[in-house]
């Protein structure tokens, strides 16, 4: 009854924020860098939303890694995925290093009570600059490899993990930020590069939860992925079996007004076969899809299994756990100075 994500304004609640987050479509809350001052502020600006919502409420973040981080002090400074590919040493010690950031990612959200960082990014490191050094390679074996380590990482220490920008983003242009990407590759192109990276990770069954681009793969559809009923109903539920999550990318993107009002935007990811939207850094547009949503209508709950966190089967108790991220810290530390 809840699918949509939305932002707030500072480091505290406004009283207008206080009404719109307890509305009844309200699911979820996206972070970002300006909601952030210090740990303790952030701590008590997510138990204060948690008393706000009071029922089941996902708590998000992009929080790759790189130049996509939106906590710095008083955090660990993950490496950009590409740097991965240029730490000295063996590639069981890249897999090592993968590994690492995703748990340490992971550890230090977990503990101020954020439930995902939408991560990792799955594209291939193409012509696109908005993905670049956020790609963990160019090569889609590499990115197999890597980001199913980092996804192991983001496991072990309790997150689910949210693959994106499917079918893949890396090899158009233009910044669906500001513009509207058009991919004119042909179905087996796309499904041979791009693609396998995911069917791979959803076979694997690592993938928890998926992010269509924004992105327009005109000899498949006219609609870009996230509306479209063909990439994710029928590719990637049916084609590929994916069984999780599916989160529209951030619905106040230049590349999503192809859709109409923001209202409509929702409409149609939801109709495509995504179960939650994100409206961020529009509180006046997260409005009209909050008024504009029917009440009555019934929809997908299936992000609520986010919200589980994941056995830690192979680190089983507090101590471990903590000596597992001391080890992923001192290890990032070494890379970053390696890096530097």
């Amino acid at each position: 009854m809840s699918p949509v994500i939305l932002d707030v304004h500072s480091f505290e609640l406004s009283p207008v924020e206080r009404e719109i987050l307890q509305h009844p479509l309200c699911g979820g809350l996206i972070l970002f860098s300006r909601n952030y001052a210090e740990r303790d502020q952030l701590s008590a600006l997510i138990k204060d939303i948690r008393r706000t919502v009071n029922k089941p409420f996902l708590i998000s973040v992009d929080h790759e890694g790189g130049r996509v981080q939106r906590f710095r002090a008083g955090f660990t400074q993950i490496p950009a995925m590409a740097d991965i590919e240029k730490f000295e040493g063996s590639e069981k010690k890249q897999l090592d290093l993968a590994q690492a950031m995703g748990f340490c990612m992971a550890y230090e959200l977990l503990q101020l009570g954020i439930d995902i960082s939408f991560a990792p990014v799955l594209d291939l490191n193409g012509v696109s600059e908005v993905i670049g050094s956020r790609a963990f390679s160019s090569e889609p074996d590499q990115v197999i490899r890597l980001s199913g380590a980092y996804i192991e990482g983001m496991h072990a220490a309790g997150m689910k993990s949210t693959g994106k920008h499917f079918p893949g983003h890396g090899s158009v242009e233009e910044d669906s930020h500001i513009a509207m990407p058009i991919d004119k590759r042909s179905f087996e192109e796309i499904q041979e590069q791009d693609m396998r990276v995911f069917k791979q990770l959803i076979s694997a069954r690592k993938i928890d939860a998926v992010m269509p681009a924004h992105v327009i793969y005109s000899s498949i559809d006219s609609k870009p992925a996230g509306f479209s009923s063909i990439w994710i109903k029928q590719i990637l539920r049916k084609q590929l079996g994916f069984e999780g999550v599916v989160f529209s990318d951030d619905l106040s993107m230049q590349a999503a007004s192809v859709a109409g009002s923001v209202t409509d935007r929702a409409e149609y990811a939801i109709e495509a076969g995504c179960d939650m939207v994100l409206i961020c850094n529009a509180p006046s547009e997260a409005e009209k899809v909050l008024d504009g949503l029917s009440q009555k209508k019934v929809y997908s709950q299936r992000w609520l299994n986010l919200l589980q966190k994941e056995p830690r089967q192979a680190i089983p108790n507090q101590a471990q756990i903590h000596a597992t991220y001391l080890t992923s810290v001192r290890l990032i530390n070494l890379a970053n100075e390696q890096f530097s």
